[in-house]
């Protein structure tokens, strides 16, 4: 159900691993994963905001409640989770919260703490959404990263050429 396909997205150039560069391997591959996935949010971020109607911050937000304990998350952990500031965090999760996707409750032994959690109304709306946002996350990582960028993200994690953890 992913949206057609824009124009293609150039490939990052792959820096030689031959240590031609200022940047050794391992911070050169990771830039090239940080290429890889800015492109990907930007093709998901419109899936999410037609799919489940939030934006991309607040579609992180809600995958990371997906993955937690029905009873959720102190916000103070979310906000360190994703990295990003308590104030922003307070906003995106009123916004999810007014739209019925979060609840938000104070935490019992705690009376500064907030815990956050899913509601049934947001489980199926992602689950209903997860399908359209997977394909278009497998599509476009297969159309950002070539055989260049596969060859120095292994050779930064050998475990991924050959499967083993």
């Amino acid at each position: 159900m992913a949206a057609a396909q824009e124009d293609p997205v150039e490939l990052p150039v792959c820096p030689s691993r031959a240590g031609d560069g200022l940047l050794p391997d391992e911070l050169r591959a990771w830039m090239l994963l940080l290429a890889a996935t800015g492109a990907v949010e930007q093709r998901l971020r419109s899936v999410v905001k037609k799919t489940l109607d939030v934006s991309h911050d607040e579609f992180l937000i809600l995958c990371l409640l997906a993955e937690q304990p029905r009873e959720g998350l102190r916000m103070s952990r979310v906000a360190e989770l994703l990295g990003r500031p308590k104030t922003r965090l307070t906003y995106q999760i009123a916004c999810l919260q007014h739209a019925g996707l979060v609840t938000r409750k104070a935490v019992c032994d705690d009376k500064r703490g907030i815990e956050v959690a899913l509601t049934d109304k947001g489980r199926g709306r992602l689950q209903d959404a997860s399908a359209a946002l997977a394909e278009t996350v497998g599509e476009a990582f297969a159309h950002v990263i070539g055989p260049e960028q596969r060859e120095a993200l292994c050779a930064l994690v050998p475990t991924l050429a050959d499967g083993t953890r």
